[in-house]
């Protein structure tokens, strides 16, 4: 039995990594997306937050298909990240690229919410946090490797050439999808699975669930609006990064993040799931404010604390599901997912409608939100 939960782990894995690579390699490039197209602010926020939208629209639906059609779910996932980059790299008009972000948000909205149902739904035991994380360390291992394959892309090279380039590894899941269909089809179609608003609407929802409702939707606005707009356009225009500049400061909150995940996951396991979680959203919060608000020192600091604390990034998920009932578990995997994604939708969003002048404003209030969210996790935890 361990061997085959260890199996569908190492496939959900290479999955998420290889429809991650594109997401990693779009960041360090939407500076000369915006020079070669002309594009305001509010455009780049448009653009950069419409992975965000495809994302939150289509999480329920999906956790309603990994509910019903698991495999299915996870199969069809890489080739709509495929179209969604074909469109990008066509290189505009602005409303191609928009569509070719949320068709990018789309299929890897199938993957992960897909693949966190699969998690979720066939392990229950006491490896359930680490189990999380090493998926969580797989999706930010395909960001690395796109970050780090634009950067070292020759700077001549067009944006369209190199985010094709850094994103060939999407091809590799239609190799495994056999491999996906005979391991995941099992879980499919399961009635007690499925989501079913009827069967939980008499049932309270615990206000810790709420809260992690509230802590992820946090996490998620803090972690998109640096990475997404603050990092690239801050380090481009106020310190001078090129390409490759933007692409190690992104990586740098990767590389933190990797080597953090399964010690916070291992931990989580032996000291519980909140107080580990509340010291790490706080953390996040010191990330935001060194990234937003600081000299360039403190700009490269920030990067990496915020790579610290979003090493906590499953741990809401895990207590969610230790508040819920099992049925209900892909209908609540989707729903989570929703304020997630709603967040990383808007915070770019924001940052770009407001403009750069006020975007420090905003970011000081990520960081307050984010502070006062681990203090009420922390609260609770002793409660």
């Amino acid at each position: 039995m361990t061997s085959r939960r260890s199996d569908g782990t190492a496939l959900l894995c290479v999955l998420v990594f290889c429809i991650t690579c594109g997401v990693g390699a779009f960041g360090p490039l939407l500076p000369e997306i915006g020079k070669t197209h002309a594009l305001s602010d509010w455009q780049l926020g448009i653009l950069a937050g419409s992975f965000g939208l495809a994302r939150m629209i289509a999480d329920v639906p999906s956790g309603v298909l990994a509910g019903r059609y698991l495999a299915p779910t996870l199969m069809v996932s890489p080739a709509v990240v495929l179209a969604g980059l074909v469109l990008l790299a066509t290189g505009g008009p602005f409303p191609i690229l928009v569509l070719g972000r949320i068709l990018t948000g789309l299929g890897h909205t199938f993957g992960m919410v897909g693949g966190l149902t699969a998690i979720l739904r066939d392990d229950f035991g006491p490896r359930a946090s680490i189990r999380l994380n090493v998926f969580e360390f797989a999706g930010m291992l395909g960001v690395l490797g796109g970050l780090a394959s634009v950067g070292a892309m020759p700077a001549g090279w067009s944006w369209p050439r190199s985010l094709l380039a850094a994103s060939v590894p999407v091809l590799v899941p239609v190799a495994i999808v056999p491999m996906m269909r005979h391991r995941f089809f099992a879980l499919s179609g399961r009635p007690s699975d499925a989501p079913s608003a009827p069967r939980t609407s008499s049932a309270r929802t615990s206000p810790i669930v709420w809260l992690m409702f509230g802590v992820g939707i946090i996490l998620a606005l803090a972690w998109a609006s640096v990475s997404q707009f603050l990092i690239p356009l801050r380090g481009t225009r106020e310190f001078g990064l090129d390409r490759g500049g933007v692409s190690s400061l992104l990586a740098l909150s990767q590389l933190v993040d990797l080597a953090a995940l399964l010690p916070v996951g291992w931990l989580a396991d032996r000291a519980g799931r909140v107080p580990v979680l509340g010291s790490v959203v706080a953390i996040v919060a010191f990330g935001v404010w060194g990234t937003g608000l600081g000299s360039f020192g403190y700009f490269v600091a920030g990067c990496g604390l915020l790579g610290l604390g979003m090493a906590g990034w499953m741990l809401p998920l895990g207590i969610i599901r230790e508040h819920i009932e099992p049925h209900t578990l892909a209908w609540r995997t989707g729903l989570y997912r929703v304020g997630i994604d709603g967040a990383a939708f808007l915070g770019p969003l924001i940052c770009g409608a407001i403009g750069e002048s006020h975007t420090t404003v905003f970011i000081a209030l990520v960081g307050l939100a984010a502070l006062v969210a681990g203090g009420c996790v922390l609260w609770r935890g002793r409660a």
